[in-house]
């Protein structure tokens, strides 16, 4: 069953899931910290080139199937043009500022 975005716990990982969603690129940055960094799958990646590739220029899209970590850990089916859909985990650590300084994903 999915969790509808609106009701997602921790108000940052709400508001990413709803950027990513909605392909809103300008509002997805706002939401990280300046120095933010990722990894895919266990690596480092390079932040906006990840996003570019893998979120915006492909039609990212996450339908979140559950939250644990106080709203900081999902798993979802995430799905884009490129890979089509694969059912992924999601570790958000968020900083005081209450911005995202952190995400790593990959397949679950």
């Amino acid at each position: 069953m999915t969790i509808q975005s609106t009701r997602l716990s921790d108000p940052a990982v709400r508001a990413f899931v709803t950027a990513v969603n909605n392909h809103d690129r300008e509002g997805f940055l706002a939401l990280l910290t300046p120095d933010a960094t990722m990894a895919d799958d266990g690596s480092e990646r390079d932040l906006a080139d990840w996003i570019d590739r893998e979120i915006f220029s492909c039609h990212g899209h996450m339908e979140v199937d559950n939250e644990s970590a106080a709203g900081r850990r999902l798993l979802a089916r995430y799905s884009n043009d490129t890979w089509g859909e694969m059912r992924t985990r999601w570790n958000f650590t968020v900083a005081d500022d209450g911005r995202i300084s952190r995400f790593e994903t990959g397949q679950a």
